[in-house]
């Protein structure tokens, strides 16, 4: 599936807004053939009451950049999607900076897609996640 020439990073930004990528500030800065990077300023509010980075926080900005990336890679003719699956290991935590996920695609077929995402510290380039998840593309009904 190829990157559809009418998805720009202006109009996928556009999409948050009023809504949770835009409330928690998401925000897409590259887009690219089976790829996109999306950045997020950590505020007190994503913080867990342990103090520390909420597991929510981390899946909104993964889950978020994986579902842009399938919007910005729908086969022609399709409507949407959803999500029929997500996975995520946690590897580390953080409570201040910004960080950055890359989605990857990993099948884009014409049924589902499956996105693969790795969300990092951008700090000190050290990975806090691994998300994986599976988009069920949805068609016009007849």
């Amino acid at each position: 599936m190829k990157l559809r020439r009418d998805v720009d990073l202006d109009a996928l930004n556009a999409r948050g807004s009023g809504r949770l990528p835009g409330w928690f500030g998401l925000k897409v800065v590259r887009i690219d053939e089976r790829e996109l990077a999306m950045q997020l300023a950590i505020q007190p509010q994503m913080l867990a009451p342990n103090g520390f980075l909420h597991a929510a926080s981390v899946i909104a900005l993964a889950d978020t950049a994986c579902g842009f990336a399938t919007i910005a890679h729908l086969p022609d003719g399709a409507e949407n999607f959803t999500t029929i699956e997500l996975k995520c290991n946690f590897l580390g935590t953080a409570t201040e900076g910004t960080l950055e996920t890359v989605a990857r695609g990993v099948h884009l077929g014409r049924t589902t897609q499956v996105w693969d995402a790795e969300v990092c510290d951008l700090a000190n380039g050290r990975t806090l996640a691994l998300f994986r998840c599976t988009q069920m593309v949805l068609w016009p009904r007849r």
